[in-house]
């Protein structure tokens, strides 16, 4: 996100607690999503890559889903001036919620869709899996994400600053 995308945020209302715009939650899952695809993706390569079982593949993705998606946040707060500390801070305060939710909902459609926990990279039940997992999740952590907003919480922490 840029400095416009930002101001649009603040001139909303988002840190009144004067309620989101689908927009601005969208945007921020979207923010949300890209990191945790990222992080997950890689730790399902890297697990399946060198033979790992599911269990040990699946901490590894979500974990690195955590570590992407509050890098994103992180790295744009320390852009606008901020300490380590206080970057760390709002990182997790922004993004907590949202990574959460987006990781139970598609990591448990991966769980529950037959044979997936199983598939192989060249599969193609995997990356439906993975990418249905995905989009579900969004549209589920859309919603979470307005109601944080609109309450001064989540991403609306870093909207203030900018």
């Amino acid at each position: 996100m840029d400095h416009h995308d930002h101001a649009e945020h603040t001139a909303a209302g988002t840190g009144s607690g004067g309620g989101a715009s689908w927009g601005m939650a969208v945007r921020a899952t979207l923010h949300c999503l890209t990191g945790c695809a990222i992080g997950e993706i890689l730790g399902m390569v890297i697990g399946t890559a060198l033979l790992w079982g599911n269990v040990p593949t699946m901490v590894l993705a979500i974990s690195l889903a955590f570590v992407f998606g509050y890098s994103f946040t992180l790295f744009a707060v320390r852009r606008a001036g901020l300490d380590w500390k206080s970057a760390i801070r709002i990182a997790l305060a922004a993004d907590t919620v949202s990574i959460a939710v987006m990781e139970l909902v598609d990591n448990g459609i991966i769980a529950l869709t037959p044979g997936a926990m199983d598939a192989h990279l060249s599969d193609g039940l995997f990356w439906y899996a993975l990418l249905g997992g995905f989009a579900v999740a969004f549209l589920i952590t859309t919603p979470v994400n307005k109601w944080m907003i609109g309450r001064g919480k989540g991403h609306a922490v870093v909207h203030s600053l900018h």
